[in-house]
């Protein structure tokens, strides 16, 4: 089965235009990933799609339902599983034959799937969820298992049309293997949102959306970043031809009218020694004037003209070419030793958290990940490592370090602070109000959002103002806590966040299931949970 898009248009309630002029074709089992900056509206094209919501203008053709897997669960957390999956009526209906109530409307409501129990439980088995029942309510769960829920459905309902947004979001490593696995082995219509790196480079198609066009890249992820180089080598030369221009127009501008008026002046003097009335004169003066206004009139016409040409280009680069940047040189000397433990472990009520307690070390300049399964306790041992929490076992001491502790909601940034009133709370090198606001402006935040609350910033746009806040301060912290950092953002700005990591000079600790993104920011050790 195939997606027809023609014309989708979508405006939000308060009018703002999302998109516009959305047409494109999924052919039948075509695997598509569709990519975007944040805010270009992934995630609603989905929804759209999935007859979720409708578009504000447009049509919409897919001859099934599709199978629609979504970014975030939260509206799912009072339901149960079953109820989740969409499966529960059936549930129900053959649990009342079975119990001998027969009645033509059960009959109807099972329509004759009568192995729906054995199918579902099977479908969770394969995810490693078999300890679930249906009836478990969805709020229960980690972020992982829901994953891991929805990716089940698609094994009890076998649609021929599947829509994913960022599916790998919560996964683990086993998850992410299996479900990479699974998308190389379908033989369904895929159209994926994702930012996972692995995964888009397994994608056969790629589809570009931005607010007034959707661009199919007939190859796979390479091919695409292939050919966005070539577009923005020739965007940018395109931009250095205009700026070239521009100032050569500007210098014979400068130069006609200076000329301009270095002629009238000798004319006027030349006017006096042979006597022309006064009257002439001024004629004479008032028609050179209007002379240079022309004059000035048509190089204006032509600056502008350039000016907005160059607007255009500009808005047409990625704007990740303007962030080149690095953190300041954290002040401890590498390899000194800041956390030793011991075989520590740690308790949530009666169980231990860890089946072998953890010895480790960790050193100035280190870079290392800590990796287990949904639930191993990852974000514990993190606490641990800065002294939010202390092992209820074992032994650990720690040197006295600068950390910030970076997680996927960039919960450092405070929602109820501005721009500009968030980037102040860092400001310990006393920098001028001017000098933040530069340095904001260098951050891709112009001065319309500065007093823009923190709340509504996207993953990327918090991503981004947190360097900033870091930039601000008097000293780099010596550690950085990444705990699944890369997991809201768009492909630019991991692209961003990969490169400052990659960088900076202090210690790394990493919980990333994102192999691509721990590989290119150079980690070498790992804690295995």
């Amino acid at each position: 089965m195939s997606i027809t898009l023609h014309g989708v248009y979508y405006a939000h309630p308060d009018k703002e235009t999302l998109f516009r002029n959305i047409s494109f074709t999924v052919n039948k089992g075509q695997k598509v990933a569709l990519i975007g900056n944040n805010g270009s509206g992934k995630s609603t094209l989905l929804r759209i799609i999935a007859g979720d919501i409708a578009p504000s203008a447009g049509e919409v053709a897919c001859p099934s339902t599709p199978y629609y897997m979504p970014q975030h669960f939260g509206q799912y957390n009072r339901l149960t599983i079953a109820q989740a999956l969409r499966i529960e009526r059936k549930v129900a209906a053959l649990q009342a034959i079975l119990q001998g109530e027969a009645s033509a409307v059960n009959f109807a409501l099972l329509d004759e799937d009568w192995t729906i129990e054995e199918r579902s439980r099977a479908a969770l088995d394969a995810w490693g969820l078999g300890h679930l029942s249906l009836h478990q309510p969805m709020e229960t769960l980690s972020g992982g298992e829901k994953t891991k829920v929805f990716l089940a459905g698609i094994q009890i309902h076998t649609p021929s049309v599947i829509l994913m947004d960022e599916p790998t979001n919560h996964l683990d490593i086993g998850g992410r293997e299996k479900l990479y696995a699974f998308i190389h082995s379908s033989r369904d219509t895929l159209l994926v949102v994702t930012h996972d790196m692995t995964l888009l480079h397994q994608m056969p198609f790629i589809y570009e959306l931005s607010r007034s066009e959707i661009t199919a890249y007939g190859g796979d992820y390479a091919f695409y970043k292939e050919q966005k180089a070539l577009q923005v080598n020739a965007l940018q030369a395109s931009l250095d031809e205009k700026e070239k221009a521009l100032r050569k127009v500007r210098k014979t501008a400068r130069e006609a009218i200076e000329r301009k008026q270095r002629e009238g002046i000798r004319g006027e003097k030349r006017n006096e020694k042979r006597g022309i009335p006064r009257i002439v004169m001024h004629q004479l003066k008032s028609d050179a004037e209007n002379s240079a206004s022309k004059l000035q009139k048509a190089h204006d016409g032509k600056i502008d003209t350039l000016k907005e040409d160059i607007k255009q280009i500009q808005s047409a680069l990625p704007d990740s070419r303007l962030m080149k940047l690095n953190l300041h040189t954290p002040p401890l000397h590498k390899g000194k030793v800041l956390v030793t433990a011991k075989e520590i472990d740690f308790r949530y009520g009666e169980e231990k958290l860890w089946t072998n307690p953890l010895s480790f070390q960790i050193r100035s300049g280190d870079r290392l990940s800590v990796k287990g399964k949904n639930g191993s306790g990852k974000t514990t041992l993190l606490r641990i490592i800065t002294g939010g929490l202390e092992p209820q076992t074992g032994e650990i001491t720690r040197s006295a370090f600068r950390y910030i502790h970076i997680d996927q909601e960039y919960s450092i940034i405070q929602n109820r602070l501005t721009l500009i009133e968030q980037l102040e709370q860092f400001n310990t090198s006393r920098l001028q109000d001017h000098e933040l606001k530069t340095l904001l402006n260098r951050f891709l935040f112009p001065y319309t959002v500065w007093d823009k609350s923190c709340a509504n910033l996207s993953g990327g746009e918090k991503m981004r103002l947190l360097l900033c806040c870091l930039l601000v301060g008097d000293h780099a912290p010596e550690m950085l806590l990444l705990d699944e950092p890369s997991n809201n953002l768009d492909i630019q700005s991991a692209e961003i966040l990969t490169s400052v990591v990659k960088a900076y000079e202090g210690t790394v600790v990493a919980v990333s299931h994102d192999l691509r993104f721990l590989q290119e920011v150079g980690v070498r050790s790992v804690i295995e949970l």
